[in-house]
């Protein structure tokens, strides 16, 4: 039986509240630094499960991972011993296919098994295998494990994405940075993450044009020295505390984030008629004196509004007057748990798997609810808060996943949160 949070809603919030670091990219930093035989060093590290699960993984590879500080990690990966990905921990976190790419251009052999994570939808891996053999490596799949092998050296290859995958650019970018000559990577993903990891590997001598386009070109070289991954700010726990401070009408500073990186955000939320400030590194929501109005969303990769943000801005536009259209265009699972919003009190009407459709306001009541995965986890927390009365969320640990002691940060701005 894991954790729960119990939280007593509609308390007056308000104060400030700190960005930690990226998820999203402090994940692909503990792969990259798989690609040099020196040491790396990662700073800003979040205190999440998945990069404990990340770390795991490490160690049973053979890295060393020394703690230096609270958020500082030192990588050292010259004396890796094994090159097979351990299952279970591979099924706690889907970010752990990343390694491969690293992994099987420093060894040119490697097992891994089928990654997991959220269950969110499809997200196969097949992005990942057919670029790999592209680039020249053998693939055999065993059960649910895939063996793949390289002679020498991995081979400079045209890669072009049927669909955008931001991991599996990451992925076959780390893996041709080391391959023999020049890859090209079309219909790649655009995001933030994507391009900052990019940045780090040209710091290390990578040699990569294109950065933040939907072009990559990466001529190989033969070895890369060690770096310095300062993790940028978390964009979706920017976002998610944007909304948070609009729904309660707070008086609420996020501080220490990179307001540039949501711009789509911003747009939509002007349409509805909240008062957002924002600044260089900070964003502060003022308390309005009408309710703010409801305002359709389709998501889409990125410069478009962020799949990760659609639970939060759903249950959003439940306080809203008016009728919103949520459309999830990338994944088919993600809008199923807003059954969950309609048993404490939301208007949501599913369309298809890809469509609900919200009609608001709505006042919430307190429930007994669990989360299924870490966006909706935190979209409930966030429910809980504006519901009158008690609310028990059971699955603490999947939240935790992504948001680093959400409970203790929350008390702080006057959430009545505890974890049991």
């Amino acid at each position: 039986m894991g954790d729960s949070f119990f939280i007593n809603g509609r308390q007056e919030i308000g104060g400030e509240i700190s960005v930690k670091g990226s998820k999203n990219f402090v994940l692909k930093a503990l792969a990259a630094s798989l690609l040099t035989e020196e040491p790396c060093f990662i700073k800003n590290v979040p205190q999440i499960t998945d990069v404990k699960v990340m770390i795991d993984l490490l160690k049973k590879i053979g890295v060393k991972v020394t703690e230096i500080g609270k958020r500082e990690l030192k990588i050292e990966s010259q004396d890796m011993s094994k090159f097979e990905i351990d299952p279970d921990d591979a099924r706690k976190v889907r970010a752990s296919i990343a390694f491969s790419g690293p992994l099987l251009a420093r060894n040119g052999e490697l097992t891994i098994p089928h990654p997991g994570g959220d269950v969110i939808g499809k997200r196969p891996i097949n992005f990942f295998i057919e670029g790999f053999r592209k680039m020249g490596a053998e693939v055999e799949q065993i059960d649910s494990k895939y063996k793949l092998k390289v002679k020498g050296r991995l081979e400079g290859t045209k890669i072009f994405f049927p669909k955008i995958s931001v991991t599996g650019t990451e992925t076959l970018t780390m893996a041709a940075v080391l391959a023999k000559g020049t890859t090209v990577i079309g219909n790649a993903a655009m995001e933030p993450e994507v391009s900052y990891l990019c940045e780090c590997l040209v710091q290390m001598g990578a040699k990569i044009k294109g950065i933040g386009t939907s072009t990559l070109t990466i001529k190989g070289v033969k070895e890369l020295k060690g770096g310095t991954f300062e993790t940028m700010p978390d964009r979706i726990e920017t976002g998610t505390f944007v909304m948070m401070g609009i729904m309660n009408n707070a008086d609420l500073v996020i501080k220490d984030c990179n307001p540039s990186h949501l711009e789509a955000l911003w747009e939509n939320l002007k349409e509805t008629g909240a008062n957002v400030e924002i600044g260089k590194n900070s964003v502060r929501t003022i308390p309005v004196k009408k309710r703010i109005r409801g305002r359709s969303i389709q998501t889409h990769e990125y410069p478009g509004f962020a799949t990760d943000l659609q639970p939060i801005y759903t249950l959003l536009m439940t306080q809203a007057s008016g009728v919103s259209l949520i459309h999830d265009s990338i994944f088919e699972g993600r809008l199923f748990f807003t059954d969950i919003l309609n048993r404490m009190g939301a208007d949501i009407i599913m369309c298809d798997p890809h469509r609900v459709v919200v009609s608001g306001p709505t006042n919430f009541s307190g429930k007994h609810i669990e989360s299924p995965d870490i966006r909706a986890g935190i979209a409930l927390i966030l429910a809980a808060m504006i519901a009158k009365g008690k609310s028990v969320i059971d699955n603490a640990e999947i939240i935790d996943r992504g948001y680093e002691n959400i409970e203790g940060r929350l008390q702080k701005i006057g959430v009545d949160i505890r974890r049991g």
